[in-house]
């Protein structure tokens, strides 16, 4: 997944919640932490007991820290958070905090917190615990890849009483509720904060979640028990389940091949991102279902460097757009279970435009005599193009994960029916790029990330933006971006990602090719498999265990 393997995580905004949310509107609505050695824990596994596989292991598992969008599987069941999106309207709704209040000029959010909330260690929940999660995010010495980004324009908080709360941002910051709805703003305990220091407190993690984090053994497995004594949770949370899991296991299995053997050997009863080929066969299976859930945010899509020659002509840009058939990318190697992708956002992002399908159409021939009239021709004879005897050849880097390597292979062999010369360089991860970024040393590069508010379009296509991976830079869409991030009204939010999207494409920025759907297999033994409104963690206190006799 992104973040560190930048994924990309339905459904349309809601944007009478965000509007109700503005105006304050939200529906209101003595535990033990558990620390046992290894095999004391083995000795009580429960029997409704159940392995989830993870398919990707991060550099850390601190989701104040980390980016990656793995750490949320576990942990958004670990922690809550002060406001959640509800999965199905993306609407925001009560979490910690049961009201919220937004000022007009949209800088103070005052945050009316529930009371009785406890955290796993039997600390109380209130408002300097979620003053202690603020301060260690921020703190330069975390050195946050993630949540402190999210924040904005954050300036500081006020604690006005043990249950209420305020942000007071340096300018408006549309995201805020967004970036708190998420795992990485999740609210921990304060006594833990400050009884483990930076680099311990990932393995003895305690929030007031559903779940509760017993034992995490880095590279190894992450061991979580059903909290039984929450009751707080969300509106979509079922605290009424009559056959919850009480206990999950997570293990790591990232070779894609060991995915399914492990669903059909019963070594997992949920695996996530099963490859295609593989999930026609379980969608076939009695014993298992196939549950696809679609992600919002960026598409699996390559940026064009517009600062490196010849990906710095724009016609040349939109010629191998042309000569792109993504259809056939997608057919081949996601067996339809996923859409094309046409624009900056996928298809399930709130603020999608859907106008951005009609910028380019597969046309190979079109494609070849376009870049004829850039003055490219086969002079001799090899079957590429040149250009006054120079090959127009084209680095594309290409990390390992979204199947990537398959992707660019496609590309590279359309590319070459027109004779453009394209060399893949694979690259192991995030660090990578950014190197490649620095030194300029390509011409595309594949990147895709996940996120409701299409505010995350911002990082990557300000002028200054720290993933302007294409280095475009252009006044007017700093303008509109800049807006769209300030504006709390969904009309005129729409109006300017709309504008936004339609230069992106106009200028062919980037090659879009596909919206990522993750395809999960999950055990009948298991029920009611359901995701976050983000797309990639499970509402894990929802999921019903099913006795098979």
């Amino acid at each position: 997944m992104l973040n560190t393997r930048q994924r990309g995580r339905l459904l349309v905004f809601s944007c009478l919640s965000l509007i109700m949310l503005a105006c304050g509107m939200f529906g209101l609505g003595a535990l033990v932490l558990f620390q046992h050695e290894s095999a004391a824990v083995a000795s009580a596994q429960p029997a409704n007991r159940i392995v989830y596989g993870l398919t990707f292991m991060p550099s850390g598992f601190d989701p104040h820290i980390n980016a990656s969008s793995e750490l949320t599987i576990p942990l958004r069941s670990v922690y809550d958070t002060l406001v959640y999106r509800d999965p199905q309207s993306k609407g925001f709704v009560p979490g910690l905090a049961q009201d919220v209040q937004v000022s007009p000029d949209g800088l103070v959010y005052t945050f009316q917190l529930k009371s009785g909330v406890v955290f796993h260690d039997g600390t109380p929940f209130d408002a300097a615990a979620v003053g202690a999660t603020l301060d260690r995010i921020t703190a330069p010495e975390t050195q946050s890849q993630k949540a402190l980004f999210m924040l904005g324009p954050y300036d500081k908080y006020v604690i006005v009483d043990p249950l209420t709360i305020q942000i007071i941002l340096k300018r408006p910051h549309a995201a805020l509720l967004d970036a708190l709805a998420q795992t990485y703003l999740g609210i921990a305990s304060p006594k833990a904060l400050q009884e483990y220091d930076r680099d311990r407190y990932q393995l003895h993690q305690v929030g007031t979640g559903p779940y509760q984090m017993v034992e995490y053994i880095p590279g190894d497995y992450m061991l979580l028990r059903r909290n039984p004594n929450y009751t707080w949770g969300p509106p979509f949370y079922n605290l009424s389940n009559s056959t919850p899991v009480e206990e999950i296991e997570f293990r790591f299995f990232t070779d894609p091949a060991t995915r399914a053997p492990a669903l059909e050997t019963g070594a997992v009863q949920i695996m996530g991102e099963i490859s295609p080929l593989d999930a026609q066969g379980l969608a076939r299976a009695d014993q298992f279902a196939l549950v696809p859930q679609p992600i919002p945010g960026m598409p699996f899509q390559f940026f064009f460097n517009t600062n490196r020659a010849p990906t710095d002509n724009l016609n040349l840009r939109r010629a191998l757009i042309v000569a792109t058939n993504r259809v056939a990318i997608v057919d081949t190697i996601f067996q339809q279970f996923s859409p094309p992708a046409y624009g900056p956002l996928s298809s399930v992002t709130p603020f999608y435009d859907g106008r951005v399908k009609e910028y380019y159409t597969h046309d190979a021939a079109a494609a070849k005599r376009a870049l004829g009239a850039l003055g490219y021709t086969d002079s001799d004879g090899d079957q590429f193009l040149d250009l006054n005897g120079t090959k127009l050849t084209l680095i594309m880097l290409v990390p390992a994960w979204s199947n990537a390597p398959q992707i660019a292979q496609k590309i590279q062999s359309q590319w070459r029916e027109i004779g453009v010369d394209l060399e893949l360089r694979q690259v192991p991860g995030l660090a990578a790029l950014r190197e490649a970024m620095q030194t300029n040393e390509y011409h595309l590069l594949a990147f895709n990330d996940f996120g409701v508010d299409a505010s995350l379009l911002n990082s990557f296509y300000l002028s200054s933006g720290p993933n302007n991976w294409a280095k475009f830079s252009n006044g007017e869409m700093d303008g509109w971006l800049t807006r769209a991030a300030e504006s709390i009204d969904p009309i005129d939010r729409q109006n300017l990602y709309s504008a936004v999207q339609g230069l992106i494409m106009d200028q062919a920025l980037i090659l879009p090719i596909r919206d990522s759907v993750n395809l999960n297999g999950v055990n009948k033994q298991i029920g009611n498999l359901q995701f976050d409104a983000y797309g990639w963690a499970p509402v894990l206190v929802n999921l019903t265990f099913n006795k098979v006799e």
